[in-house]
């Protein structure tokens, strides 16, 4: 796979080696030994991926931006297997020289994108097409009590969502959620590995 850095460190974009030919394509979307290869150097330590989830969603749907607080931070793998999305890491470690920035990224079934959201990063997405089907592995648990995120819709961040915010669709938790200035603060750049 190709491993893309970001402006953010530790966010990475992921290229998998696709082998196409008449009948389709084949690839590997995720092997812990080329993630390891690949990925651990830069981060400068293992990720070891313990949940999977997905969701479906339609045009409009945004979600985010989310995050699990200490001591139950999460660093996920994303990618979209159905339609489009754009997706997004900011950066909420104390202490970072890019806090408070975001790295966006589009997502397709089409590009075979993947995502690397590291702990220490708030995440959300907002779908592009009329529907979308997105996975994403965990290396936390969901701790309910640890949930947490910031507003997808806080000006403060500049994040262009390529959706009208007319037609945006948002959950009401998601609608509820602090502004980066307001968020709980328990997160350290020197905290999250």
């Amino acid at each position: 796979m190709e491993v893309i850095k970001t402006k953010l460190d530790g966010v990475l974009i992921l290229e998998p080696k696709i082998f196409k030919d008449d009948r389709g394509y084949f690839f590997e979307s995720f092997s812990q030994r080329d993630f390891d290869a690949c990925v651990a150097p830069l981060l400068g330590h293992t990720i070891h991926f313990i949940q999977d989830n997905e969701s479906k969603s339609s045009y409009g749907v945004m979600r985010g931006l989310h995050y699990q607080r200490m001591p139950y931070t999460q660093s996920k793998l994303v990618r979209v297997v159905q339609g489009s999305v754009l997706d997004v890491a900011v950066d909420i470690r104390h202490g970072s020289p890019t806090f408070g920035e975001h790295v966006a990224v589009e997502l397709t079934a089409e590009n075979h994108r993947q995502f690397f959201i590291p702990r220490g990063f708030a995440h959300g997405f907002a779908v592009l097409s009329e529907t979308a089907v997105f996975q994403y592995k965990c290396d936390a648990f969901y701790h309910p009590e640890a949930d947490a995120g910031i507003s997808i819709l806080d000006d403060s961040l500049g994040i262009d969502w390529r959706i009208p915010q007319a037609q945006a669709l948002l959950s009401e938790k998601d609608l509820r959620q602090p502004l980066l200035a307001e968020a709980p603060a328990d997160f350290h750049i020197n905290d999250c590995l």
